[in-house]
């Protein structure tokens, strides 16, 4: 069963000491949502609210894409299923070091050869490095349809970039609201979402 699959993993996740993040973690992260999601989305790392829950993006980063999946029609219960390159916040929310990603890879792998998703959401610079291309810049793939071991890929901005430059936004939008169609396209034809026609 796949809870009890992630349970497992999420317990050995907790004890994890493969790289040096573990020693000042409060709180590994996991993951969270639908184990069954059709949609995975992955960002980069927990930052200090996430280290304090236990939770994935539940600071302001994570307000906004709340906000974002819900203009899109999509919730964390019922449509995603939310991880990170790695599961242990990097001191100051510095780039995780690529031996930190490669330590954290296999239980991402892990995580989603469990639940399968049909489309990935790729958040930001790390995620793409670590999963699409090392030499990639989010900039130049992001709202652009790519291939992964199988899964239908999706690049876009961190909402944490957003913060930081809003102008952002509008992009970051057109991207999401082509996981929407995409979603229609292939899971749901009756999907709705409130901001997507």
């Amino acid at each position: 069963m796949i809870e009890k699959e992630l349970l497992k993993m999420s317990q050995e996740v907790s004890n994890c000491s493969l790289c040096e993040l573990h020693t000042e973690r409060k709180n590994a992260v996991f993951g969270i949502g639908n184990p069954y999601a059709e949609i995975m989305i992955i960002g980069e790392g927990p930052g200090h609210d996430e280290d304090l829950q236990g939770v994935p993006f539940v600071g302001k980063s994570g307000q906004l894409l709340d906000k974002i999946l819900s203009a899109c029609g999509f919730t964390r219960e019922e449509h995603v299923y939310i991880a990170n390159i790695v599961k242990c916040r990097p001191p100051k929310n510095r780039d995780p070091k690529p031996e930190e990603r490669d330590a954290c890879l296999p239980w991402l792998f892990k995580q989603i050869s469990i639940i399968r998703p049909r489309i990935l959401i790729l958040l930001g610079a790390t995620a793409v490095k670590s999963l699409i291309d090392p030499e990639a810049r989010i900039t130049k793939i992001r709202g652009k349809w790519m291939e992964w071991e199988n899964f239908l890929v999706m690049p876009t901005y961190h909402p944490s970039a957003l913060l930081r430059n809003p102008q952002l936004k509008k992009d970051s939008w057109e991207d999401f609201k082509l996981v929407v169609h995409k979603y229609r396209e292939i899971i749901d034809p009756e999907h709705k979402a409130p901001k997507v026609n």
